[in-house]
């Protein structure tokens, strides 16, 4: 009852968890894009005076070029001066040249975000009114084209090759130690390497184009390739190449020792066995156990290493407990290539294992642990990756990000179902062993039956052949004796001829002598000639030469027959057959989660996507209820961490000069409705003088509305303004951005 109910409770609890845990779907890697939250001027506004320079502020820091950041005029000429500069945090800026005319202006930037991605974009402002301008403002990304398309479906293959590669060697460790010298699984294992090492060396190469130009002829440009090994992406990628070296190490060790110390077939143990000796077949002694442990410890800091090549260098990274998040991808990218890669050793062991080497319930049962293992691990990583990345529930439904979430999500759970009726396969395909035992225990004792039998009458048929070897020899015997009685006769008739011959010398009685001995000679010489016994031989030792060559043949043939026997009585197996079709299913739903997953590392998370929503729609009030009228406006989106802890807050200065200033602070919600908070400080900070922080305590007006008379700034420069908010007893954050007062 016990073994019967447990696969059904572990099989339920593999459906909540894939379910409930949402954020598996953040898989490994997960995305943390720079998005522009904010700018100085903003995005549509209609200042007094020309600036002296326009400040950009992203959700995470960004990589900057000599053209990252352009300001062009309404006639297209670039206005701005010297390269952009980062004055503090995520706000890059760049000069204007002084005395620009009124018109409508264009800021157009592209730069490199910390998570490897390249962002790109464009907006427009005005000095005095709006005017007509022939720039467009639709800015192409660098990744829009071939160049990215190849970037992207790089990705893939990068991402595929890994989980081949480490899931392969997985299952064959964990799971099924004589799928090592099965040469579908060897042949599985390196493809992964060689498509990991492959798209790795063609990562490298499109880098330089991909976040520069996105032209296909700066593929080949050496100096944009010394650029790229120069950043964090460069040398991830470098290292992950190193990282394939030591791994195809361990791929030879793998099916080259190890596979030589490997049991051809495994035998299946029964359930009640299952605890005491599953080991994965790994019973051959201490030296097969340390070299199993040797690989299975390299291994794991191999795969390691070539996941944190991912996770050190791209989304991870970045954004909110980057320490944290970087060790939880590393886990989730080793618990995915473990499933999804062990599934698909699992599926070419059950269609291509040769007949001698099939893959038992056993390996199949030690799988369904793992699997099990790795989704649990999943659920857990990716519960945590994507409260990291979404902050809220309504990044559901109101992102891309979390629509395709939500379809991974659903391909995740029909994964899981399938994978429960893989489970119902295997125990079924137990059960039939189970019944099929005594069947196979009585075809053994018939065996061992026709086995007596055949031995009895082969001894009858060697005593039959002695008895035939013992009269040949009696023949050969016989032979040899009267040929040595031959030439004993032939030898006396000589003698008797030579004594004659003497005789014949008489006158007298010669002719009856020579008529005597001619008579003997003859006789003798009939008596001589012995029967030919090298001829029997000869027609002995090639008749045995043929029946050992019809031997073997028919060896042969039997041994072709007996395997093409198993293989269609294997593969009538229905319950073989049914598992072969669900692993396939589930195999087919893994390639298409893998490919949303590599769509998903592209695309903008929820939560940048909603703040950059929120700093537009706050710049848009602001400019609507003529809160940026000031001579300084500030917009700065937050995130305490807590319930309700998202927002924008907005500063206004005036008349943002050295001396007495008004300061008015505006505090509202993802919607963009006006929002109390517990606190809000301000502190000022001018650090080229080594002034402040100035401590500002302004006053609650109404709701969403604080406000400072009399705020004291004493000189004219570049001053950092940094803004509390405390959103409950234990929540709160500090953003800032710095301002050209006076």
């Amino acid at each position: 009852m016990t073994q019967t109910i447990a696969p059904r409770v572990r099989t339920l609890v593999l459906l909540i968890l894939a379910v409930a845990g949402a954020l598996l779907a953040g898989a490994a890697p997960v995305s943390a894009h720079a998005a522009l939250t904010g700018s100085d001027p903003a995005q549509g506004a209609v200042v007094d005076t020309a600036p002296s320079q326009v400040s950009l502020t992203f959700s995470e820091p960004i990589a900057v070029g000599d053209d990252s950041v352009r300001v062009l005029d309404p006639k297209g000429e670039r206005v701005d001066k010297g390269d952009p500069a980062n004055p503090s945090g995520t706000t890059y800026s760049v000069r204007l040249v002084s005395g620009l005319p009124d018109g409508t202006y264009t800021v157009a930037y592209q730069v490199v975000s910390a998570d490897s991605h390249p962002v790109a974009g464009a907006f427009t402002f005005s000095i005095g009114a709006p005017s007509e301008t022939t720039v467009s403002v639709s800015a192409q990304g660098s990744d829009d084209g071939l160049v990215g398309w190849l970037y992207g479906f790089g990705r893939y293959v990068s991402y595929a090759g890994f989980v081949v590669l480490a899931g392969g060697a997985a299952f064959v460790l964990a799971c099924w130690a004589p799928g090592a010298r099965v040469r579908a699984v060897q042949r599985l294992v390196v493809s992964g390497w060689l498509a990991l090492t492959s798209a790795t060396l063609g990562l490298l190469m499109l880098r330089g184009s991909y976040t520069t130009s996105g032209k296909v002829g700066d593929v080949f440009d050496l100096e944009l390739l010394g650029d790229v090994l120069q950043t964090k992406t460069g040398a991830a990628l470098v290292s992950r190449l190193l990282l394939l070296a030591a791994a195809a190490l361990f791929i030879a060790v793998l099916f080259g020792a190890y596979a030589r110390t490997a049991d051809a077939v495994e035998p299946d143990r029964d359930a009640e066995d299952d605890g005491g000796g599953d080991d994965g077949g790994d019973d051959g002694g201490p030296d097969k156990r340390d070299l199993t442990f040797g690989l299975a410890l390299g291994g794991t800091v191999v795969a390691a290493g070539l996941a944190a090549s991912w996770a050190m260098s791209e989304h991870a990274s970045q954004g909110l407990q980057a320490g944290v998040a970087m060790p939880v991808d590393v886990v989730h990218l080793l618990a995915v290539a473990a499933w999804l890669g062990g599934l698909t050793a699992l599926l070419v062991a059950l269609y291509r294992a040769p007949v001698e080497t099939p893959v038992g319930r056993d390996a199949v049962r030690r799988f369904s642990r793992l699997a099990f293992g790795s989704v649990v691990t999943l659920a857990v990583t990716g519960v945590y990756q994507s409260w990291r990345q979404l902050g809220s529930w309504s990044a559901f439904t109101d992102t891309r990000y979390g629509q395709l979430l939500l379809v991974k999500i659903a391909l995740v759970a029909v994964m899981v179902a399938v994978a429960f009726l893989s489970r119902r396969w295997t125990q079924r395909l137990a059960d039939a062993r189970v019944s099929e035992a005594a069947e196979e225990a009585e075809r053994t004792e018939a065996a061992e039956e026709a086995e007596r039998t055949e031995a009895a009458e082969r001894a009858e048929e060697a005593v039959r052949a002695e008895e035939a070897v013992r009269a040949k020899e009696a023949v050969r015997a016989e032979a040899t004796q009267r040929a040595e009685e031959g030439v004993r006769a032939k030898e006396a008739v000589r003698v008797k001829a030579t004594e004659r011959a003497k005789e014949a010398k008489q006158p007298a009685g010669t002719a009856p002598a020579e008529a005597s001995g001619t008579s003997e000679v003859s006789e003798a010489s009939m008596a001589v000639e012995p029967p030919k016994a090298s001829d029997a031989s000869d027609a002995e030792k090639a008749e045995a030469g043929q029946d050992s060559v019809r031997a073997a043949q028919l060896a042969r043939q039997r041994a072709a027959a007996e395997a093409a026997r198993q293989k269609r009585l294997r593969d009538a197996d229905p319950n073989r057959f049914g598992l072969r079709r669900s692993v396939l299913a589930e195999a087919g739903v893994a390639v298409v989660l893998l490919a949303v997953t590599t769509v998903l590392t592209q695309t903008e998370p929820g939560r940048t996507e909603q703040d950059a929503r929120a700093a537009t729609a706050a710049s848009s009030s602001a400019s609507a209820t003529g809160q940026g009228s000031g001579a300084v406006s500030l917009t700065m989106p937050f995130d305490t961490g807590g319930k309700s802890g998202k927002g924008v807050v907005s500063i206004d200065l005036d008349p943002a000069q050295a001396g007495d200033n008004a300061l008015h602070v505006y505090v509202e919600g993802p919607d963009g409705t006006p929002v109390d908070v517990p606190e809000v400080k301000i502190a000022l900070t001018l650090a080229a003088q080594n002034i402040g922080p100035l401590p500002v305590a302004p006053d609650h007006v109404t709701t969403g509305h604080w406000s400072a008379s009399r705020v004291q700034i004493p000189m004219a420069g570049d001053w950092k303004v940094e803004v509390t908010v405390r959103t409950s007893d234990i929540d709160q954050v500090t953003v800032s951005k710095n301002a050209q007062i006076g």
